[in-house]
């Protein structure tokens, strides 16, 4: 008897783990996919709306927008706008 009950104690444990390992790699990808969802909306609304600054670029290599109030932005990896001044943009 205390061997089967030693047996079950540890399969639902093991159950237990898995599912919570399972739950937060499922949190992890969506997350993920939400950044990359919210990264690709802020650069096609920039593409449209705002003008491409092309012979400059960011920091990082990243395309220089120009909005309507003539300030310099770049859009990350999650989607939020950096403004630039001018001294922060680089040559391509």
């Amino acid at each position: 008897m205390k061997h089967s009950l030693k047996i079950a104690l540890l399969a639902a444990g093991l159950f237990a783990v898995t599912q919570v390992h399972a739950q937060s790699k499922v949190s992890r990808d969506a997350k993920a996919v939400g950044h990359k969802t919210s990264e690709i909306a802020a650069k096609s609304k920039a593409a449209v709306v705002d003008k491409k600054y092309k012979g400059k670029q960011g920091p990082g290599g990243q395309t220089v927008y120009i909005d309507k109030y003539s300030h310099y932005y770049y859009v990350n990896s999650k989607g939020h706008k950096y403004y630039l001044k001018k001294s922060q943009l680089r040559n391509k």
